[in-house]
């Protein structure tokens, strides 16, 4: 199953037009359209959602809405950003994991939840042996829409027939969906101010750092899977940070087309100035450096790269952001490539923000 911005999908509408009445006979309130599943109906507010990952989870929890049912993989929404944040948190516990080497149709019927925030390509390009396109129009009948776009990568080709979202066009579609978009502006208002504050700390293009972004497993710190800066919300902190791409000019491969991986011998070649480590944002600083840095640095030859002598390797920020998440690891990645010390954002704004003062 592809669907396009041309489909239409959603409360009672799989026989292809808007239906007057949703798959349990309540009547649709309205609707909101976005690709790849076109115009989808609402017999009114979600009580109850579900989310694909840490992008969509963030959004909902900025729009004032509770913690989803289930994300992909809850250790991967990283929840202790929200530390930063006044009046903000979100227990994960209880929280349905919904991969599980593998994709069970029968784990949405235990989630039950009003709206799957969930780009359905997602499920049946990726895991078509688990979730078929008769799945999924019967948990859209039994249950509720899907209403999402894959928007944290684009390094899925299936993906190319239809358009990506940026973060905030992303946002305010489920500000539609939850009829918020009054909390929706208001993080406009902060975010268009945070941005400013950024362009003004990005130096001139001869002076911004070349940096390698990785996958670093624990198991396994003589490879490494680079990242190219791309698209997507997955690299929009370095992509506003206007860093330097250091595989961007090499025959090095971004991990998502090839699988592959490079180690310290390919890495001195290249010799990045900074090295950001995806995969370790469970850790805090201290952790990091002692789970990972110091084993890079008692390898004879990871110690002669310019970003280990110079103390200069970090955690590389998570796959999914939304806007409070892009917020905090913007901020945090501004201080590892630039050294900037003060806030970049109003913490108690946000945070006033999703309790409702706006």
């Amino acid at each position: 199953m592809l669907r396009t911005g041309g489909a239409i999908a959603g409360v009672g509408t799989m026989a292809g037009c808007l239906d007057s009445l949703g798959s349990s006979g309540e009547e649709i309130e309205y609707t909101v359209s976005m690709p790849p599943v076109g115009e989808v109906g609402f017999p009114g507010v979600p009580e109850t959602w579900v989310a694909n990952n840490g992008s969509w989870a963030d959004m909902g929890i900025a729009l004032g809405q509770d913690p989803p049912e289930g994300v992909w993989l809850p250790s991967r929404y990283h929840t202790q950003y929200y530390d930063e944040i006044p009046g903000v948190s979100v227990d994960k516990e209880g929280m349905t994991q919904i991969s599980d080497d593998g994709v069970d149709p029968e784990t949405f019927y235990e989630m039950d939840g009003d709206v799957h925030v969930i780009d359905p390509n997602f499920l049946t390009n990726r895991f078509g042996d688990d979730v078929s396109e008769s799945d999924v129009e019967d948990i859209e009948n039994d249950i509720g829409p899907f209403f999402g776009n894959s928007i944290f990568s684009t390094g899925y080709p299936w993906h190319d027939e239809y358009r990506y979202l940026s973060l905030y066009d992303a946002f305010g579609k489920l500000a539609e969906v939850f009829q918020e978009t009054e909390r929706y502006e208001a993080f406009v208002e902060v975010y268009d101010e945070f941005q400013s504050n950024v362009e003004e700390i990005v130096p001139s293009e001869g002076d911004r750092p070349e940096v390698a972004i990785m996958w670093a497993n624990e198991s396994d710190m003589k490879s490494f899977s680079p990242y190219l800066i791309g698209d997507g919300t997955s690299f929009k902190q370095w992509r506003d940070l206007q860093v330097e791409d250091a595989f961007a000019n090499t025959d090095v491969r971004d991990f998502h087309s090839t699988r592959g991986k490079v180690d310290y011998e390919t890495l001195l070649e290249i010799d990045p100035e900074i090295i950001l480590l995806r995969g370790q944002e469970d850790k805090t600083a201290t952790e990091f450096q002692k789970a990972i840095v110091s084993r890079i640095e008692n390898d004879d030859t990871a110690r002669e790269l310019t970003a280990v002598q110079n103390g200069d390797v970090y955690r590389g920020g998570p796959l999914y952001q939304g806007p409070i998440t892009n917020l905090v690891v913007t901020e945090r990645a501004a201080k590892q490539v630039y050294g900037v010390e003060s806030e970049l954002f109003d913490r108690q704004r946000v945070g006033d923000i999703v309790n409702g003062d706006f």
